[in-house]
């Protein structure tokens, strides 16, 4: 079935917010445990949700920690996030082109709607679904399927792409087709191993599959 629907997700796949991340995480644990992080390890806490990631470090203090990464992130935020390169001339095209085109986050739907507004792509999705919009995250099926079911699409027809094997997993989980991109800082090899459909060296790559 020809494709009809694109779901992203945000973070690592449409906006770089990788050094923001980073940087919030290493803020946010040398403040809380006093030890200081490298970045190969901080890696392992990026795609989860927050609570997820801190569970690991220390479940005493997940809260404190969520709220201390949050406030970093939020005041640092404009200084760091970018688009990826290609990523605003496909999406353009892709709506114009009249593909239903929705976002599935693991973060807080204002933080999300933050980033697509400062990389002037706020007014292209029809559907953002945050981490409060669901009970499951990533990589279960739930933010997927509650994304065709508010576009009212299938998920034979749908695209799910991203930079996490949380994002490879839940589309194949909610039955949708899957991409990666190679831009993923976990490695294009180690994304690879979860076995999208697709994988896409720049955004621009789409245009050539939805074209072939």
């Amino acid at each position: 079935m020809t494709i009809r629907t694109i779901l992203f997700d945000l973070d690592g796949t449409l906006i770089d917010t990788n050094e923001l991340i980073i940087a919030s995480f290493t803020h946010t644990l040398k403040q809380h445990t006093g030890k200081d992080y490298d970045r190969t390890e901080i890696f392992d806490f990026i795609g989860p949700p927050l609570r997820d990631s801190f569970e690991q470090v220390d479940a005493t203090q997940v809260e404190e920690m969520v709220n201390t990464y949050r406030e970093h992130n939020l005041a640092n935020h404009d200084s760091y996030v970018t688009a990826y390169p290609t990523v605003i001339d496909t999406i353009q095209q892709l709506k114009r082109e009249g593909y239903q085109l929705g976002i599935v986050t693991t973060k807080m739907k204002d933080t999300a709607i933050k980033g697509l507004k400062l990389t002037g792509m706020d007014d292209f999705f029809e559907v953002i679904i945050g981490l409060e919009d669901v009970n499951h995250a990533k990589p279960h099926p739930e933010p997927v399927i509650k994304a065709l079911t508010k576009l009212d699409a299938s998920p034979s027809s749908t695209l799910m792409i991203g930079d996490n094997y949380h994002d490879i997993e839940s589309g194949k989980n909610a039955g949708t087709l899957t991409a990666g991109v190679a831009w993923s800082l976990k490695g294009r090899e180690a994304l690879e191993s979860y076995q999208p459909d697709y994988m896409l060296d720049q955004m621009s790559d789409l245009l050539d599959i939805l074209g072939g």
